[in-house]
C-alpha cells in the first residue's frame, strides 16, 4: 500500500502540471491585448475517457469559418459511407432504331459529382477527358444520330445558387462557387486581363471557357504588387459581372479565377459540341433544365425513361481528403447536398443541413447547433468549441477514424497547416482543419502528444484586433502546450 501511495504521489504532480500548464497557456491566450474585444471559444479534451484538459467559453457559439468542413466530411463518412461514389446518368425518352437513330431526346442527369475534370483528380491537359469518355460510351450504344435534343438536367440539387449567409464579395470568385448538381472542372471560370502602368485601368481579354452572353464591367487597375488583389462580383445564373481591385502592373496576361455563372447551361453546350464534332447529328440542338423551367416545362420523369448508362465519380474518402487538406469549399457544399439527395430525395443545402443537424443532435445530443452551409463561408454558422470536440471524440471511436483523420492537414507538414508550428515542438503532432475569414481564425482536430496521449481540440477566435499572423502565433503557443501534455 505504501508503494502504491508513493507512486501515486510521485506521478500526481506531473499529471496536474500537464493539465494546469495547458490551461495556463489558454488563460494567457484569452488575456492577449489583441483579443480584448474578441469572441473566444476553446475546448481541449483527452480522448481517453473524454476528460477535460483545458477550456475557455467552451459553449460559446461563434463563426468557425472552414472548420465547418469537419461536420461536412464526418457526415459524409457516416451517412454516405467512405466508398460512396456520386453518379451521372444518361437517359432517353425514346428508342434507338436499327440504323442507330435515336428517336427522342437524350438526357444527361447530373447528380452532384464534383470530380468531373477536377484539377484535384485530373492531370493537366486532360480536363475534358470526361467528355471523351461519355462520347465513347454513347457511340458504344450504337447511336449515330439523335432526332431530338441533348438536355442536361441539374435539378436534383435545385437552383438556389448559394447558401444562406454568403456575401457579395464571395460569390463570383472561384472559392465562392455554389453547390450544384452539375460540377465540371471545379466550376471555375478563368478571366484573363492585361495590365498597363501603375494606376491605369486593366483591359479584359477573354474567359476560359468562353461564356456566351457574359458581360464584364471592370475597374481593375495595375499596382506595384506581386499577387492578385482583385474580386469578381456576380450572382449565380447572372451574366452581368464586375471585376474590382488591383493586379500587378505591366502584365501582358494575368489570370483571375472566378466561378461559372451557370454550369448546367455550359455542360449542355460542351456535350452538344463534343457529340456533333464526332459526326453525330443532333436535330434539335441542346437545352438545359433550368431554362426549360423558365418556360414552364415540368421536370423530366425518369421512371418513364430508359437508363442507358451510369458513370461514377471518386469516393467520399478521396473527395474528403482534398476537402479538408486543401479546404475546397465546393466539395464540402456538394457533400451537404448529396446527403440531402440520398437521404430525402432533395439535394438542396437546406435539406442536407436539416438531415445533418438531426443526425448529430441524435448521436451527440448537440442542442443549439447552427450550420448554414458546408464550407464555412457563411457568417450565419454558429458552432461552439465543445460541439466540435464532441464530433471529434465521436469520430475517434469509429471504425473509419483512421481514414477520417488522414484527411486532416498535419502541422509543419501538409495542406493548410504546412506553415504552422514549423520548427516547434508541435510540428507533426497536430492533425487539424483550419478556418480563416476576415477577423475569424479557427482550428479543430487532434493532437498526438509527446507523452503518447491523444487529444481533441477546438479553438475559435472572432473579431480580433491584431493581425492574422499574430493570432496564429498565439494559437501556436496552445499547440505547443498540447504537444507536451
Amino acid at each position: 500500500m505504501k508503494k502504491i501511495t508513493f507512486i501515486y504521489l510521485f506521478l500526481l504532480p506531473a499529471f496536474v502540471f500537464g493539465q494546469t500548464s495547458v490551461q495556463a497557456v489558454v488563460n494567457s491566450f484569452a488575456e492577449y491585448w489583441g483579443f480584448k474585444n474578441a469572441g473566444i471559444s476553446i475546448t481541449i479534451k483527452n480522448l481517453e475517457g473524454d476528460l477535460p484538459v483545458a477550456s475557455y467559453n467552451s459553449n460559446l457559439a461563434l463563426s468557425p469559418a472552414s472548420t465547418v468542413k469537419l461536420f461536412s466530411t464526418a457526415s459524409a463518412f457516416e451517412m454516405l459511407g467512405q466508398d460512396y461514389r456520386p453518379k451521372t446518368e444518361l437517359y432517353t425518352d425514346g428508342k434507338v432504331d436499327a440504323n442507330g437513330i435515336l428517336v427522342g431526346d437524350l438526357y444527361l442527369r447530373a447528380l452532384g459529382d464534383p470530380t468531373l475534370g477536377s484539377k484535384y483528380f485530373t492531370a493537366e491537359g486532360r480536363e475534358n477527358q470526361y467528355l471523351d469518355d461519355w462520347l465513347r460510351d454513347i457511340k458504344a450504344l450504337g447511336i449515330t444520330q439523335i432526332q431530338g435534343k441533348i438536355i442536361v438536367d441539374g435539378s436534383a440539387f435545385g437552383y438556389q445558387g448559394a447558401p444562406e449567409g454568403w456575401t457579395w464579395g464571395d460569390m463570383g470568385n472561384y472559392y465562392g462557387a455554389g453547390p450544384s448538381a452539375v460540377v465540371i472542372n471545379d466550376n471555375i471560370l478563368t478571366y484573363y486581363f492585361q495590365t498597363a502602368g501603375v494606376g491605369a485601368k486593366a483591359s479584359f481579354l477573354r474567359t476560359e471557357p468562353e461564356i456566351q452572353d457574359l458581360r464584364l464591367m471592370t475597374s481593375i487597375i495595375g499596382e506595384k504588387i506581386s499577387n492578385d488583389r482583385s474580386l469578381i462580383l456576380g450572382a449565380p445564373f447572372s451574366y452581368d459581372y464586375a471585376a474590382i481591385g488591383s493586379l500587378p502592373y505591366n502584365r501582358k496576361e494575368f489570370k483571375v479565377k472566378g466561378s461559372l455563372p451557370d454550369p448546367e447551361r455550359l455542360l449542355a453546350e460542351k456535350l452538344y459540341n463534343t457529340i456533333t464534332k464526332e459526326g453525330i447529328k443532333v436535330q434539335n440542338g441542346f437545352d438545359y433544365n433550368r431554362n426549360r423551367l423558365l418556360i414552364e416545362v415540368e421536370n423530366p420523369s425518369y421512371k418513364e425513361m430508359t437508363l442507358l448508362k451510369t458513370w461514377e465519380g471518386k469516393t467520399v474518402e478521396e473527395i474528403a481528403f482534398h476537402t479538408n487538406m486543401k479546404s475546397v469549399n465546393l466539395f464540402a457544399e456538394q457533400f451537404v447536398c448529396l446527403i440531402g439527395y440520398e437521404k430525402e430525395g432533395l439535394g438542396s443545402t437546406e435539406k442536407g443541413i436539416e438531415v445533418i443537424e438531426k443526425y448529430w443532435k441524435n448521436k451527440l445530443e448537440l442542442e443549439h447547433l447552427h450550420i448554414r452551409d458546408g464550407s464555412g463561408l457563411s457568417r450565419s454558422n454558429g458552432i461552439s468549441s465543445d460541439q466540435f470536440c464532441k464530433l471529434l471524440s465521436y469520430m475517434s471511436k469509429r471504425e473509419n477514424y483512421g481514414k477520417f483523420q488522414a484527411t486532416l492537414p498535419i502541422s509543419g507538414s501538409t495542406g493548410t497547416l504546412s506553415n504552422v508550428s514549423v520548427g516547434q515542438v508541435a510540428s507533426g503532432r497536430i492533425y487539424a482543419k483550419s478556418g480563416t475569414m476576415t477577423r475569424v481564425k479557427s482550428y479543430a482536430g487532434y493532437v498526438k502528444s509527446k507523452s503518447g496521449k491523444e487529444l481533441c481540440f477546438s479553438i475559435i477566435v472572432n473579431n480580433y484586433d491584431c493581425s492574422n499572423s499574430a493570432t496564429v502565433d498565439k494559437i501556436e503557443e496552445i499547440f505547443n502546450a498540447m504537444a507536451i501534455y
